[in-house]
């Protein structure tokens, strides 16, 4: 067992000289997806033959095969359901194998918990499996935290090698039996330039002139804290002039959120899904998350490299990915949130700080490009010559 701290030394030469790589996901509409379709572009340009196997809603989103990759559709839900999962494997099963039941792959690569545990059974006699692991599994008890549990532990252990997106996640895949566990960063692909100016899109929000723009990127769900995020605004309100917070994200809590905003009175505005993430940066005083955990998220790289300010919680591995870029505290608390946004917004000087601070780090983080030469490296040394 090893666990590699940092991506240097990756065997970045060499081709994939036709191998069959399956790549597995279950629902997603964000980092996930987005990493899956770089994967897909890097891997066919290295001559993979790459087959996407995930929900037919992930095709729609991300289009695996305008990048290159042939789709096949596999239902793999983001909960647990035993009946759903051994439907997903066996018709993930029939796409790994061939006529008369030869193996069509040369390797399967899950990413994420659940579509890893659909790939372990599905998987045919040979063909080596690599689990990405984009998430921890957030503790709950009861039946249903004994069967999240054992799934983990089977997908760890069921892994020939498992690529995490911060140091934490390597140290607990390994302490649940994970045979070569490594550290696997997921860079965020480099945005567009935005297409309209700051005005425009402050015009569009209903900002006045003077009032500041506190932008959040998230997933509206549990694991996102945006009630966190509601209740520091809603602390906020008073000030003259109250700063406006956007959420760019869609999820299952939309409506218990709208509520909360309606209840506490909070200026904030629940924007749902963007296309205009490069605008809405370029018009923004202030990135925050409040994630309960995040692996290496892609939207505080992305806030570094538009030299957006960024506060963000100090989990997983957001101290990784911004250095002292950002202004990091502790998850779930709404008063130290509201504190740290008033201190930024009334501090020019530290405003221009975390900006210059941000380009330059965000300049120098892994891209791509490096994270799909890692996955070509391990691809070569599971497969061999």
């Amino acid at each position: 067992m090893k666990a590699e701290a940092d991506m240097a030394g990756t065997d970045t030469t060499g081709a994939l000289d036709g191998r069959r790589v399956h790549l597995v996901l279950a629902t997603s509409t964000g980092g996930v997806g987005q990493h899956v379709a770089s994967l897909v572009e890097g891997l066919v340009a290295a001559d993979a033959r790459v087959t996407v196997a995930g929900p037919a809603a992930t095709e729609e989103l991300f289009g695996f095969g305008a990048r290159g990759a042939r789709f096949v559709p596999v239902e793999i839900s983001a909960g647990v359901d035993p009946v759903a999962d051994a439907r997903a494997a066996r018709r993930l099963r029939a796409a790994l194998r061939g006529p008369g039941g030869a193996r069509a792959t040369d390797i399967v690569h899950a990413h994420g918990m659940r579509a890893g545990l659909v790939a372990r059974a599905a998987r045919p006699l040979g063909a080596p499996l690599v689990v990405t692991w984009h998430n921890v599994l957030m503790s709950t008890g009861g039946v249903k935290g004994r069967v999240l549990g054992a799934a983990e532990k089977a997908v760890a252990r069921g892994a020939d090698l498992s690529l995490c997106v911060s140091e934490d996640l390597v140290t607990r895949v390994l302490r649940l039996g994970g045979r070569d566990v490594r550290f696997g960063p997921v860079p965020a692909p480099p945005l567009p330039p935005a297409a309209r100016d700051a005005a425009a899109v402050r015009a569009e929000l209903g900002v006045a002139e003077g009032r500041p723009l506190v932008l959040s990127i998230a997933r509206l769900a549990p694991q996102k804290r945006v009630d966190v995020l509601i209740d520091a605004a809603a602390s906020l309100a008073g000030r003259d002039p109250a700063p406006l917070f956007v959420v760019a994200g869609e999820g299952p809590l939309r409506e218990d959120l709208a509520a909360r905003i309606a209840a506490t009175g909070a200026p904030v505005t629940l924007l749902g899904h963007r296309k205009d993430v490069p605008d809405l940066l370029g018009a923004a005083d202030l990135v925050v998350g409040t994630a309960e955990w995040e692996g290496y998220p892609l939207f505080a790289q992305e806030a570094l490299r538009s030299g957006t300010p960024l506060i963000a919680t100090r989990v997983g591995g957001v101290p990784h990915v911004t250095g002292d870029a950002a202004i990091l505290v502790a998850p779930g608390e709404a008063a130290a949130t509201a504190a740290a946004i008033a201190r930024v917004l009334d501090d020019a000087g530290e405003r221009e700080r975390l900006s210059a601070a941000g380009r330059e780090r965000g300049a120098g983080l892994p891209t791509v490009a490096d994270a799909v030469a890692q996955v070509e490296a391990v691809y070569r040394e599971l497969t061999g010559a």
